[in-house]
């Protein structure tokens, strides 16, 4: 395991217009959980430091997030997608003094409660300050995305809704991908039906 702390970021704060009109982040799992409590838990089988991103006007208790060790961002651009959520949070990290030393973040969606704990904590372990790491199972890269500190800045200049993949696409000298048995890095639950199939 890496010397160095990381972070996780569980990111929380889109309005998941796919999903109806229901909040989906309170959606209702198998195991009677709702789905972002369930994904915020797995980050902290692998991550001691996890923090969700929400939007600003979100109470966690009223989420199911009951943790007490469970930090929480506001993503103030929420609205204007996943990429200006990320730079959100990526500025709220790079200001952040107990972050001062800290290696690399993991990115998380809040709708991937699928994902093996063993990929979470293989990806944790191979982290580094230069490098983006992701997991890929069949040919197909997935999700969380490990990215390494230098990539901080890139990442607070992120906007709209193309989630990280400028950063991805402008250092991929500096990406690596672990190959995982794990079909939970693919499975995000955007739709009841996609929530259905977990449940099945």
């Amino acid at each position: 395991m890496p010397s160095e702390p990381l972070v996780a970021l569980v990111m929380a704060a889109g309005r998941s217009r796919r999903f109806g009109g229901a909040d989906k982040r309170r959606a209702v799992l198998p195991d009677g959980r709702n789905l972002l409590a369930s994904s915020c838990q797995l980050a902290r089988e692998a991550f001691a430091d996890v923090r969700v991103v929400l939007r600003e006007e979100d109470d966690p208790l009223a989420l199911g997030l009951v943790d007490p060790a469970l930090g929480v961002v506001r993503a103030p651009g929420g609205d204007a997608g996943l990429g200006a959520s990320l730079a959100d949070a990526f500025t709220a990290l790079g200001r952040d003094p107990l972050l001062a030393d800290c290696l690399a973040a993991a990115v998380l969606l809040g709708d991937m409660p699928a994902i093996a704990p063993d990929t979470l904590r293989r990806l944790r372990d191979l982290a580094g300050r230069e490098l983006i790491l992701r997991p890929c199972q069949g040919g197909r890269p997935g999700h969380p995305v490990l990215f390494g500190r230098a990539f901080w800045p890139a990442l607070e200049r992120l906007a709209g809704d193309t989630g990280g993949q400028p950063v991805l696409r402008h250092h991929p000298a500096s990406l690596r991908t672990l190959s995982v048995a794990d079909p939970g890095i693919h499975q995000d639950i955007d739709t009841p039906e996609a929530l259905a199939a977990l449940e099945g």
